[in-house]
């Protein structure tokens, strides 16, 4: 996609969002399943996904790990978004790699120790980009990729989350 195509596309969007804020404001949303043993099958676009423990918190590797699914999820975004402003700005990008880890400390999540983080206490995210920009429009690339990268904003904010449940029978 080139320049001009992109700018067609989100020009209306834009257009109607600056008459309408409220148009632009849309719930994402995501189910799961509670299986067998101790997982959960989510389904992803058009394939099923089903996570599990990490081996180091007693998991035996076969299943989705959240937490990579979440480094996942950072890199889809941040890939999308870098190739979006480049696309946009017309900074030749060629192509790349996009690549997130993150830092986990077990015993928080296992209860072993109360100092220890629930979650990931550093995420790293790196590009290896293949174009002959210059490395200013590089700069500007990677800084207006940081800035509107749903997932990595949304990380970085830690919006007001809730968590809540319902019954909806049991086993007699």
């Amino acid at each position: 996609m080139r320049a001009e195509e992109l700018r067609a596309v989100q020009a209306p969007l834009k257009e109607r969002y600056r008459g309408d804020p409220e148009a632009a404001v849309v719930t994402l949303s995501a189910s799961g399943e509670i299986g067998e043993g101790i997982s959960c099958s989510v389904r992803t676009g058009s394939a099923l996904s089903r996570a599990g423990l990490h081996p180091a918190s007693g998991g035996d590797g076969t299943l989705l790990c959240s937490g990579d699914m979440l480094l996942e999820a950072l890199v889809a975004c941040a890939g999308v978004t870098l190739r979006a402003v480049c696309t946009s700005l017309a900074i030749p990008l060629e192509g790349g790699t996009v690549s997130a880890e993150g830092d986990l400390d077990f015993r928080g999540t296992l209860g072993v120790s109360k100092e220890a983080p629930v979650g990931f206490r550093a995420i790293r995210l790196h590009f290896d980009l293949v174009s002959d920009a210059d490395a200013t429009d590089l700069d500007a690339a990677l800084r207006l990729t940081e800035r509107y990268c749903v997932v990595l904003q949304t990380i970085r904010s830690s919006p007001e989350t809730t968590a809540s449940y319902r019954t909806l029978g049991g086993v007699s």
